[in-house]
């Protein structure tokens, strides 16, 4: 089974690139829910945040540093932001490929909807 975000962070799908690094790629959300909708990825396939620790702890990092970079290039800095992930069905995780959502733009509700 082809991976979507496999393909896209090897450059297969386009995709509105916000950050691009040796192992973590930031791109807009086709379907927004906020002003601004940037997912992060690591570019090798991870299932879920259970897996990062045995795949690669360095990676933890750079997806922070990511994080950090997004939200200054979307100036989101100082106003403020959301990052969610997924994990599993009922999680509501709905590709199988590790990916956190940076919502920003808007004040965010509790609870999300």
């Amino acid at each position: 089974m082809t991976c979507i975000f496999c393909e896209i962070a090897a450059g297969k799908i386009p995709a509105q690139v916000i950050v691009d690094t040796e192992t973590v790629l930031a791109f807009r959300d086709v379907s927004p829910q906020a002003p601004v909708h940037v997912l992060v990825v690591p570019k090798k396939h991870v299932e879920n945040v259970l897996d990062l620790e045995r795949t690669d702890p360095d990676l933890i990092i750079q997806l922070l540093n990511a994080f950090k970079t997004v939200v200054q290039i979307e100036n989101i800095e100082s106003s403020g932001f959301r990052i969610v992930t997924n994990t599993g069905d009922d999680g509501g995780q709905s590709v199988n490929h590790l990916h956190f959502h940076i919502l920003g733009g808007r004040h965010m509700t509790w609870p999300p909807g």
